[in-house]
């Protein structure tokens, strides 16, 4: 089947100019993107836009009547400013012009039309200054006429002040005809487009983007929205199924092996959870293709347990785990607590190694020379263990702990270390919505733990509304002291490390709270030193922890706090994954609307994990009834981690879904969303791994095989091959 057209370049319809700037400005390249910007919203002609919430400083396209205009010469130089005042019958904007006097011929009273521009602030007023705009023009009509004029939508584009939302109508109705020489195929099968009721895709394309009224448009985003997530799914599904394809060397842990003695010196049972999903890893490593599996699980729920026993399977024949960390203090603290769980004698047969980027060049090459030895049956590290330098004997399998801190790139890295093509685990203590993973992961085998260790104490947390309780920050010291007299350890965490506002790399600590941009945030430097100089806290040993820090300096703070020799530690989110001091049963979070919901709850498991229990105070400057104090409280509200992704995913946009972060950024989703499309995407997935099953290469399916491919491009396509 030729190409149905959407594959075509812009410059074909509509000329080089035009195109060229489509390209610049939004990134689209060929015909199918353009049409795939959808409008944001529809306005009518006889309907105006409601101006009291209008947002400063956003590119903004508002339906308005002129209600008066003006001319009057400027006071401090020659010209004229022309002023034309709109409104929705309650708010008013002002439009300014300088030196347009012209302009009143057309923006005179009673004038309706869109009007495009930067809303701006001047002396407490609202306005546009020299923006763009389209007036509405009805004399001459019948009733009739006029009745179908004043309910047809308007679409309203994203735009921007250099292509506004009518110069990308003009341009998408010139693509829809130049379409019809074409045809436009439809990737959804018959059968399954009459099941879901859904228009065919040429119809769906026209009447999201011309429709005669509003059910043309509600219906065909319904359509689209199923197209999405349907031709997504089926992408993930043929990615799955080729990974299947690969070759992996099957490891079977024997009577007697590694695994057997580990588990015989356990002194605890495993949870029922911990037991099923090492049951799912076990049957994938013994299979000839390579395991590709997620495991996601409370914090504090054993996922390093878990990974752990996959490790001893593996080294049953003599094969290395390498075990990717995001940060040294990580990579460390899983050095330690592998070495401990092993005991001493397995220990010395697994000969656990650590690698990471500033070890001393004589531990370094040490470490280097037991990795390509196979002397070491467990490496541990950080993205030093991508160098070229690093080389494995036989690597089986690869751990990757808290994956949104790696690419693809990353992971694919360590994957060409293994002469075949190696197992990968994934682990994340970041729970995920059922619906992201089966968007983001659709490609792996999902297991989860919900169940925590039997004898954990539990985690109390509380906010510190200062913004309406100012006075209870002493009384949070005072607390802070009581546990620790009680003989415990306590996490102060700051989400800078200094007054340059530095967090950690990949932290979402440093944004902006609501309103709140020009207050001082707390920084580890200066709240150690208030800390050191508060009374109530005379006595004590207060240290400090983060990023820049040496490693060296890293490990001893931590092997400090470990022993009980640091009272209290003042960090960053160096610490949010993976720290394990049960005797620490205090986190202080300062600022904590400068954080994400899921990376609150990440700190909160810092505390709680033996048998002492946790508080958790979540300190915050956030004003009542702002987006930044409800995420503070839905963490105080519960410690059930799934509940909070699923309301951290409503109070956040998704990251891009596919390509190499896999997390952040601009979402490649058009229509869909995975906080609210759920069945969407169930039903979505169900259809297409239907049709899969039926035709594995979609080959008796070529507007789905073309779909696919537009739908990927060269980058996505590349880091779904090595997901």
């Amino acid at each position: 089947m030729n190409e149905s057209g959407l594959g075509g370049r812009l410059s074909g319809p509509l000329g080089g100019r035009t195109a060229g700037a489509l390209e610049r400005v939004f990134g689209h390249r060929s015909i199918g993107d353009l049409l795939a910007h959808y409008p944001r919203r529809y306005a009518h002609h006889g309907e105006l836009t409601q101006l009291g919430g209008v947002p400063v400083g956003e590119n903004v396209a508002l339906v308005a009547d002129v209600v008066r205009a003006s001319v009057r010469p400027m006071n401090k130089r020659k010209g004229t400013i022309f002023e034309a005042v709109i409104s929705d019958g309650r708010g008013i904007l002002t439009l300014t012009f300088f030196n347009q006097t012209w302009r009143k011929e057309e923006l005179v009273p009673g004038a309706r039309g869109v009007f495009s521009g930067k809303i701006s602030s001047y002396r407490g007023s609202m306005q546009l200054t020299h923006p763009d705009y389209k007036l509405f023009e009805k004399s001459g009509m019948s009733d009739d006429d006029a009745r179908v004029w004043a309910t047809t939508p308007i679409p309203i584009y994203a735009a921007t002040s250099s292509i506004q939302t009518w110069t990308i109508e003009k341009s998408i109705a010139v693509v829809l005809d130049y379409l019809t020489t074409f045809g436009v195929y439809d990737p959804v099968p018959a059968a399954i487009r009459e099941s879901e009721g859904l228009l065919e895709y040429a119809t769906a394309l026209e009447r999201i983007h011309r429709p005669r009224n509003d059910d043309d448009w509600k219906h065909a985003r319904r359509t689209l929205r199923f197209h999405e997530a349907f031709v997504l799914q089926a992408a993930l599904i043929e990615s799955r199924a080729q990974a299947r394809e690969q070759m992996a060397m099957a490891r079977v842990a024997e009577p007697g092996g590694p695994l057997d003695r580990f588990d015989a010196q356990l002194p605890f049972s495993l949870t029922g959870d911990q037991t099923a999903v090492g049951e799912a890893i076990t049957a994938d490593l013994a299979q000839r293709n390579p395991m590709n599996r997620l495991v996601q699980g409370e914090v504090g729920s054993g996922k390093t347990l878990v990974a752990l026993r996959a490790m001893l399977t593996v080294a049953q024949d003599g094969g290395q785990t390498a075990l990717l960390a995001p940060t040294e203090v990580l990579a460390a603290q899983h050095m330690r607590s592998i070495v401990a769980a092993l005991g001493p004698d397995l220990a010395a047969d697994m000969a656990p190694v650590l690698l990471t980027g500033r070890m001393p060049a004589a531990d370094r090459k040490r470490a280097l020379l037991r990795i390509v030895g196979g002397q070491a049956k467990i490496v541990v590290g950080t993205h030093a263990l991508l160098s070229d330098v690093v080389e494995f004997y036989d690597l089986g399998l690869i751990v990757i702990d808290e994956q949104h801190r790696f690419g693809v790139d990353q992971r694919d890295t360590l994957r060409r270390k293994s002469a075949a093509h190696p197992h990968t685990l994934v682990l994340t203590a970041t729970p995920i919505p059922r619906t992201v993973a089966m968007t983001v992961f659709g490609d792996l085998d999902v297991s989860t733990i919900t169940e925590l260790p039997v004898g954990r104490k539990g985690i109390e947390t509380f906010v510190v509304p200062l913004a309406v309780k100012p006075t209870w920050m002493p009384r949070v010291w005072a607390r802070m002291r009581e546990e620790i007299d009680l003989g415990r350890q306590a996490f102060v965490v700051c989400p800078a490390i200094d007054s340059d506002r530095d967090g950690e790399p990949g932290d979402e600590s440093v944004s902006e709270a609501d309103g709140d941009a020009g207050r001082p945030i707390a920084t580890v430097f200066d709240t150690a030193s208030s800390l050191r100089a508060e009374p109530s806290l005379r006595g004590l040993t207060i240290e400090i922890l983060h990023g820049r820090m040496t490693t060296d300096e890293k490990d001893d703070i931590m092997l400090r706090f470990a022993a009980g020799d640091i009272d209290v530690l003042v960090t960053t989110t160096v610490i949010e994954v993976g720290v394990d001091v049960p005797n620490a049963s205090t986190m202080i979070v300062l600022d904590a609307d400068r954080f994400g919901v899921s990376q609150l709850h990440q700190l909160r498991g810092r505390v709680g994990r033996g048998s002492v229990p946790g508080l958790c105070l979540l300190v915050t400057n956030a004003a009542p009834e702002t987006t930044s104090l409800e995420r503070v409280e839905a963490v105080a509200s519960t410690t059930d981690g799934f509940e909070l992704a699923q309301r951290d995913l409503e109070l956040r946009r998704e990251g891009d879904v596919l390509g190499g972060a896999q997390s952040g950024g601009r979402s490649s989703l058009r229509l869909l969303r995975v906080a609210t499309d759920g069945d969407v995407i169930m039903r979505a997935r169900e259809a297409a791994e239907a049709l899969h099953a039926d035709d594995p290469g979609f080959t008796r399916h070529p507007a789905l095989r073309e779909a696919i491919d537009r739908r990927l491009d060269e980058t996505e396509r590349e880091a779904m091959s090595k997901s």
